[in-house]
């Protein structure tokens, strides 16, 4: 029963994965940790493992259109790699899983799905106001060191929280290039995350915060969900639910704190 519950529970984050195409982290820690009980860490670590394998078929089928900007990804990844292993080693050395740990992971989940909530709801507003000053575009040596910060940034994020890596991440890559076409910010969001993900999660398995039964039965939910959220986003507004989303994330983040 526990198998098909949390298939079920799979399904769902699935669904509004395909609706949106915001990144299954902010929806999936969030559940495990409220509605099916995990504890943070393990919560934290299953996803990411799920995240590295997803985000790889992702990688595929964009990497056949061309729609990943190779040299962006090698910043990002200069960045992100660096950070994750650190904030591995930090999580390992200086209590992760004890009682302060937990506390401090919860509340990087919450930061963490309150920047996804902004990212939804002003990512427009920002792009219009950098595209009305080209002035404030990076270029050259500046552009390059403002990628790889940003890989940094998101790499620490990612393996604290599992989240980030999706609309908070297209988000800063299309403030840097906004240049970029819709198609080429997701392939290219999504390629960067592979690595990312993949090293998080091997680091959690050493941590031991990888719970491989659940993984399973996400995997066998969410993947039909996705496909079948993708073929309803036809048929319901964007904006519609993406406020209903936002409006449910902000909910999400306040009870993680409370």
């Amino acid at each position: 029963m526990t198998f098909w519950f949390e298939s079920l529970s799979g399904l769902a984050v699935g669904v509004l994965v395909g609706l949106t195409g915001v990144g299954g982290g902010s929806l999936m820690t969030p559940l495990l940790t409220l509605g099916l009980g995990y504890a943070a860490p393990v919560a934290v670590g299953t996803d990411l493992a799920f995240a590295a394998l997803t985000k790889g078929f992702g990688t595929l089928a964009h990497r056949r259109h061309g729609h990943v900007r190779w040299d962006i990804v090698r910043w990002l990844t200069i960045g992100s790699l660096p950070a994750a292993l650190v904030a591995i080693a930090g999580l390992k050395w200086h209590g992760g899983l004890g009682a302060g740990g937990l506390h401090f992971i919860k509340l990087t989940i919450a930061g963490s799905v309150l920047l996804t909530v902004l990212s939804l709801l002003f990512r427009a507003k920002l792009l219009a106001a950098l595209r009305a000053r080209p002035g404030w575009q990076l270029s050259g040596g500046a552009l390059a060191g403002s990628t790889v910060a940003v890989g940094a940034l998101l790499g620490a994020l990612v393996t604290v929280s599992s989240i980030g890596a999706g609309a908070v991440g297209a988000t800063l890559i299309l403030l840097l290039y906004p240049e970029l076409k819709p198609t080429e910010v997701a392939g290219t969001d999504i390629a960067y995350a592979v690595p990312l993900t993949a090293a998080a999660a091997l680091g959690h398995v050493w941590l031991g915060t990888v719970h491989w039964p659940l993984l399973g039965a996400l995997l066998v939910g969410s993947l039909p969900g996705i496909w079948l959220g993708a073929r309803l986003s036809r048929h319901l507004p964007e904006r519609m639910v993406r406020g209903a989303l936002a409006a449910t994330l902000t909910l999400v983040a306040a009870r993680l704190v409370s």
